[in-house]
């Protein structure tokens, strides 16, 4: 009897430790459990992932399109070779005078014809464009001429019957130098004369010798009809011819 009680007592002294510890371990999660659902406890119990703020946004941007002008490469213009200049006249009243303010010449009739004993003579001959002077059968000039435009300038043989050293024309308000008259066309005398000087002082025809340009007169160079103009004399035969 005295032994059982002893067992008891000693089973209940060792259980007492043992169940004071399940007390305290249950009191300990008791108070963990009302800790953690405080907001102290979910502040310090929580566990967050640090992130990085993002500083960029979406943003719907137009794509560029690529545009091109077709710009056309300057193209070279070849300008056009220079055009001979084209002599056109209008067969109309044409008067000369003297420059020496003598009279102007308007005799419908040719004068009287001079009889030529110097053996002299000038040949025309309007397909080649050309005058030849002879003395005596031997030929002393031989010139680039220019005849009128249209077969102004009459065949025929005729005779040296005016000189002068400058006539002017005043239909065309020209000076014609070196002028030998050989024949009336109407009221108009034509002859042989250098080229016409214009009243700005410019050479009329100039660089167009060779072919008709003129408006039935016989046209020579400057320097060429001088040289004819002191040769020839009063009567001395002119032929023109094809």
């Amino acid at each position: 009897m005295k032994q059982s009680r002893r067992l008891t007592s000693t089973r209940i002294s060792a259980g007492v430790p043992a169940l004071g510890l399940l007390l305290a371990i249950g009191c300990i999660a008791l108070a963990l459990f009302f800790f953690t659902a405080s907001p102290v406890g979910a502040v310090l119990f929580t566990t967050t992932t640090p992130t990085q703020e993002n500083l960029w946004a979406p943003v719907n941007l137009a794509k560029p399109t690529a545009s091109q002008t077709a710009t056309s490469l300057p193209t070279e213009t070849l300008a056009p070779a220079p055009a001979i200049p084209m002599i056109t006249e209008t067969p109309i009243s044409f008067t000369m005078q003297i420059v020496e303010n003598a009279p102007v010449l308007e005799q419908p009739q040719p004068p009287a014809p001079v009889i030529n004993t110097s053996g002299k003579y000038i040949l025309v001959d309007i397909s080649e464009q050309h005058l030849y002077a002879y003395e005596n059968n031997n030929l002393v000039f031989s010139f680039i001429a220019s005849t009128g435009i249209n077969n102004a300038t009459r065949v025929g043989t005729f005779a040296v019957q005016t000189k002068l050293d400058n006539a002017y024309g005043a239909t065309w308000n020209i000076w014609m130098p070196n002028w030998l008259g050989i024949y009336y066309s109407g009221s108009l005398e034509n002859g042989i004369h250098a080229l016409p000087i214009l009243p700005n002082g410019a050479t009329l025809w100039e660089g167009f010798l060779g072919r008709p340009v003129s408006y039935g007169c016989v046209v020579l160079g400057t320097a060429e009809s001088k040289l004819l103009y002191d040769w020839a004399e009063m009567g001395t035969p002119v032929q023109i011819q094809w």
